[in-house]
């Protein structure tokens, strides 16, 4: 009798906690706890490891001032180099450790860097704890190398990178929320997510700067987006001067992860100057006042947070501004401002559909906020302007996908969810899911085209038998190579060096 007592109790124990998980489940935003899930499950098929020249860019800023103090790469360049080296990979000595007329720098006698110092800030938490971890492991007797390439250090950045790529998504997420219903903000945020480069940037290469700025975009639009109702000059006047600083210190922060994310500062310099347009119409001088004021905080707090990046370039240039090897491939007129989209090879909206599909949704957007989805279009067009600006890098040429463009995913999915909640009153809910489902199956046969089954394809995408090798080349050849995709991904790869 008391083993059956004790039973129930247990019984009723157990049925109490299961209950009380399906209650929190309940609570819980399910859109939000969906993307984590995904997340989760998708974290075992990632590829930590730093081998391609820009990777060790990145990383190097954190390994040299971590445990050198300096910005002398020579011996992060060499380990590295010799890592691909012994696997018949010399992309990285030919891109680093080369001599040409701009490598070492003339003036400062520094081997280049062209890669911004942000990834590395942004990497430096994990970082620094997988030290202290190695450090304590070494004290157990764990043998373990405390040198800052050995396995744990690639590892806490790469997977540093992959947090801010969740940490995106879930509040680009939110960002959709605020526009849209949790179907249509969660069919659209995972959507482009897996449909587009980010899913590659962020657990096949993933100690790259895009998943990183990624997340810096979507804080950005959700600091900037506080109390976004109303009129536009009630908006800018609800910010409080932290608000502005904060503002400051992200585009800050944007700007020395990808350079090239400075230019949509041109969001709030707009929303700005249409503000200023209307207080000196309605004469309402105190608002002017407070806003002004809110802008220098932006300003003095953006040109705070640029202070590493111009420090960085005066220690390797010689000078506080870039690298000529990156200044010199811009031009002031973007020629390939359409090829960046368009190109039959190389364009983004080829690569990845469902981002023009995203585009053409900010028109939905625009019937419930014409001001935002106006300023969230002029940030993608100035980002494809520059990205069409580089006179012979425009085509990513090598790369997965257009990347440049993965920044720009809140733009995308605010679009997208107004497209979607706008379709679903008419078709239904399976339809678009089905539709995305062929949208992602799209941009994973892509991925393992470029990856494994037709290596040419990083050179641009092959258009002749591109339906056969998708439908049956794709899916058979994944098949057959399961175990190296479960247990070797590393070395399907052409530089498998996982801890350097």
């Amino acid at each position: 009798m008391i083993g059956e007592g004790t039973a129930r109790s247990a019984a009723r124990t157990g049925w109490g906690k299961l209950r009380d998980l399906r209650a929190w489940i309940a609570q819980c935003d399910r859109g939000a706890l969906l993307i984590v899930v995904l997340f989760v499950l998708l974290l075992p098929l990632s590829n930590p490891r730093v081998a391609l020249s820009d990777e060790v860019q990145y990383y190097a800023y954190l390994r040299s001032v971590y445990f050198d103090g300096d910005l002398d790469f020579r011996n992060e360049y060499e380990h590295f180099a010799q890592a691909g080296l012994r696997n018949r990979d010399p992309a990285v000595f030919n891109a680093l450790l080369r001599t040409d007329a701009a490598n070492p720098n003339p003036v400062t006698g520094k081997l280049r860097n062209v890669a911004p110092v942000g990834s590395a800030l942004m990497w430096s938490p994990g970082y620094i704890l997988a030290d202290i971890g190695v450090r304590a492991a070494r004290l157990l007797g764990v043998e373990v190398a405390a040198d800052g390439y050995s396995r744990p250090y690639i590892w806490a950045a790469c997977f540093m990178s992959a947090l801010y790529a969740l940490l995106g998504l879930l509040l680009t997420y939110r960002l959709a929320r605020r526009f849209s219903g949790a179907f249509a903000a969660t069919l659209a945020t995972v959507a482009i997510w897996l449909a587009t480069p980010l899913i590659f940037y962020s657990t096949i290469a993933m100690p790259w700067s895009h998943a990183t700025a990624f997340f810096l975009f979507a804080l950005f639009l959700t600091v900037w987006l506080r109390g976004w109702d109303g009129q536009l000059e009630d908006r800018t006047a609800r910010r409080s001067p932290m608000n502005w600083v904060s503002l400051g210190i992200i585009g800050g922060l944007m700007t020395i992860t990808r350079e090239q994310l400075g230019l949509l500062m041109i969001i709030p310099a707009v929303e700005g100057l249409d503000a200023y347009a209307r207080l000196l119409r309605g004469r309402r001088w105190g608002e002017m006042r407070s806003l002004l004021i809110g802008h220098v905080l932006l300003v003095v707090a953006f040109a705070v947070a640029l202070i590493p990046q111009l420090v960085a370039y005066q220690v390797l240039n010689g000078s506080p501004r870039p690298s000529s090897t990156v200044s010199g491939k811009l031009n002031l007129v973007s020629w390939h401002f359409f090829g960046t989209l368009f190109d039959a090879r190389h364009g983004a909206f080829l690569w990845s559909p469902i981002l023009l599909i995203g585009l053409i949704g900010l028109i939905w957007l625009m019937r419930r906020d014409r001001m935002l989805a106006a300023l969230l279009l002029l940030g993608f067009v100035a980002q494809t302007y520059i990205n069409g600006a580089f006179g012979t890098t425009w085509h990513l040429s090598g790369s997965f996908g257009f990347r440049r463009l993965i920044e720009c995913t809140p733009i995308f999915v605010l679009g997208l969810a107004s497209l979607i909640e706008r379709l679903r009153i008419r078709t239904g809910r399976w339809p678009l899911v089905l539709a995305a489902v062929l949208l992602i199956y799209w941009n994973v046969g892509l991925i393992a085209q470029w990856t494994v089954v037709r290596k040419e394809m990083r050179r641009g995408l092959i258009w002749e038998e591109m339906l056969y090798y998708q439908a049956v080349e794709v899916p058979r050849q994944v098949i057959g190579r399961f175990d190296d995709l479960l247990f070797n991904r590393c070395g399907m790869m052409t530089n498998c060096a996982r801890d350097g």
